[in-house]
């Protein structure tokens, strides 16, 4: 993407994917690509530009500008604007992802968040999962979970309890296979996949992203197996 952006979008097009998420990078929000420029090349390729990946920074109003004008329908924050692993750090970070939620929904954006594996540390002093604090805290009208499968699970928590527990917060997915701590994959790794998928009603779930961070030979030729062990799934 950072060398080809639409060459890039083509091959992903080719491989059967209608559904893309951005992120950020020092080439901007869309690879070097302007915001109407990667709307159009997404719709030329029978894709839709559905959600971006971002920080809340110095650039922030702009990002949602920016956001609004490729048509995208999420802005995904996935990294905490402040740091510290206390409840009463993520306390202040809800309130600023409330903030942002309201901002978005101003420019016809919604608002999200997606975890890695920090987020469900607990805090030595109080016991309190962190993650747990953010969506007791934020607004569900206002900001919309990303779960990433792949790192709930290598945190040793249950993305099934967290359907139980808090109902459709998770309207987007990153479906990620692991093995251990590394990305593989699907049916390489230890994510049920299909249990997941057959309960996603129960989450909310709108879109899923395949996601695969580490590759045996490349990215291409890995998400080939995936998308061949997606078109078995039946759920």
């Amino acid at each position: 993407m950072m060398v080809d952006p639409k060459g890039t979008l083509k091959i992903i097009a080719d491989l059967g994917i209608k559904q893309v998420e951005s992120a950020s990078s020092n080439l901007g929000l869309f690879y070097g690509l302007k915001p109407a420029e990667m709307k159009q090349t997404c719709n030329d390729l029978g894709m839709t530009l559905r959600s971006g990946h971002t920080s809340i920074d110095s650039k922030w109003q702009d990002t949602i500008a920016q956001a609004a004008e490729s048509g995208q329908e999420y802005l995904i924050c996935s990294t905490l604007p402040y740091q510290g692993q206390t409840t009463a750090n993520y306390q202040k970070i809800a309130e600023r992802f409330n903030k942002a939620g309201e901002e978005c929904k101003a420019a016809n954006i919604k608002f999200g968040f997606h975890n890695h594996n920090a987020e469900f540390q607990q805090d030595k002093d109080t016991g309190d999962v962190l993650y747990d604090v953010l969506l007791k805290n934020t607004d569900p009208k206002l900001v919309h979970m990303e779960m990433d499968l792949g790192w709930v699970l290598a945190a040793g928590k249950d993305p099934f309890e967290y359907f139980k527990n808090y109902g459709a917060r998770f309207p987007l997915w990153h479906l990620k296979d692991m093995k251990g701590r590394r990305s593989t994959e699907f049916g390489n790794g230890t994510l049920d996949i299909v249990g997941l998928l057959k309960h996603s009603k129960d989450a909310g779930m709108k879109y899923f992203f395949i996601e695969q961070e580490e590759y045996p030979v490349s990215a291409l030729d890995s998400m080939k197996i995936n998308m061949a062990y997606m078109e078995k799934v039946d759920y």
